[in-house]
C-alpha cells in the first residue's frame, strides 16, 4: 500500500490494534519516513548527510529566501508523499510559485531542497541486510513519476559500478540511515553521490515498488533471490 493512509503509519496502527502482523515498518518508522522534514531533521541530528533544505509553511506567499539561500536547481516537494508525486525541479525564482502550488495540492507544508549534482543510487534493505546498490540513468530532468513507473528509457545498473569498498561503505551508511528513522523489515534508501564521493541521503521508502521497473526486485535478483522468494522473505519479516 502506497501513499497517505497506507505508508504513513495509519494502517499500521489500525492493524496493530487488531493484533494483525504487518510487513515492514511499524507506526513510528512509517510516520517518520513519510515525513520528509522530520526525516531530514533526524538525519541531521544523527550525522547522516542530507541535502540542505528549508520549510515553506502553510499560507506563506513569499519565496524570496529560496534563491537567496540556495542555487539552482532546487526541488520543491510535498512533505508527506512518495513516488515523486507533486515534486518539481525549479531553476528560476519566477517558477517557484507554481511549484509550491503543485506541492500544496498534496500537503499544506512544503519542503524545498538544494539540488545535488551527482549519480543517483538506491539501496534495498531486506531484514537487516543491504542489497547490492543500483545506479540509474534517466533522460528525464530527474527520476520523476514517469521515469519510475512508465518510461522504458530509464536505465538500471546492478552491479552499480562502484569499487567494492565504496559500495560497502554506502551500504553501511544506508543501513544507519534506515535504522535512524526506526524503519524495519524491508525498504529502500535513496541517495545522490556527488563528484567528490560524498553521499547525500534523500529519503527512505518503507513500501517500495514491486513492479517490473522496481529496484528492490532487481537488487535481490543480483543475489540470486527471485521474485517469489523475495516476496516470501518480506513476509517472513512480519513473523
Amino acid at each position: 500500500m502506497h501513499g497517505p493512509g497506507g505508508e504513513d503509519g495509519a494502517i499500521q496502527g489500525a492493524l496493530q490494534l487488531m493484533n494483525v502482523p504487518i510487513t515492514g515498518s511499524d507506526v513510528l518508522g512509517s510516520a517518520l519516513t513519510m515525513d520528509k522534514i522530520r526525516s531530514k531533521q533526524v538525519w541531521a541530528q544523527t550525522g547522516i548527510p542530507t541535502a540542505p533544505f528549508m520549510v515553506i509553511e502553510a499560507g506563506a506567499t513569499s519565496f524570496d529566501s529560496v534563491f537567496e539561500t540556495f542555487t539552482a536547481p532546487v526541488f520543491v516537494k510535498p512533505t508527506g508523499l512518495g513516488s515523486s508525486i507533486g515534486v518539481s525541479r525549479v531553476m528560476a525564482a519566477e517558477d517557484l510559485s507554481a511549484a509550491v502550488s503543485l506541492a500544496r495540492q498534496y500537503s499544506a507544508t512544503v519542503v524545498v531542497e538544494q539540488g545535488i549534482a551527482g549519480g543517483e543510487y538506491f539501496v534495498g534493505i531486506l531484514d537487516g541486510q543491504a542489497l547490492p546498490l543500483i545506479r540509474i540513468e534517466t533522460p528525464h530532468a530527474f527520476y520523476d513519476y514517469a521515469a519510475k513507473y512508465e518510461s522504458d528509457s530509464t536505465r538500471y545498473y546492478c552491479p552499480c559500478g562502484l569499487p567494492a569498498d565504496q559500495e560497502a561503505m554506502l551500504s553501511r551508511m544506508a543501513l544507519k540511515a534506515f535504522k535512524a528513522l526506526q524503519a524495519s523489515g524491508w525498504g529502500r534508501v535513496d541517495l545522490i553521490l556527488d563528484a567528490d564521493g560524498t553521499p547525500w541521503f534523500l529519503e527512505v521508502n518503507t513500501a517500495p515498488g514491486m513492479t517490473d521497473h522496481s529496484l528492490v526486485p532487481q537488487a535481490a535478483a543480483e543475489l540470486g533471490v527471485g521474485f517469489d522468494e523475495l516476496v516470501w522473505r518480506i513476509l517472513e519479516t512480519s513473523l
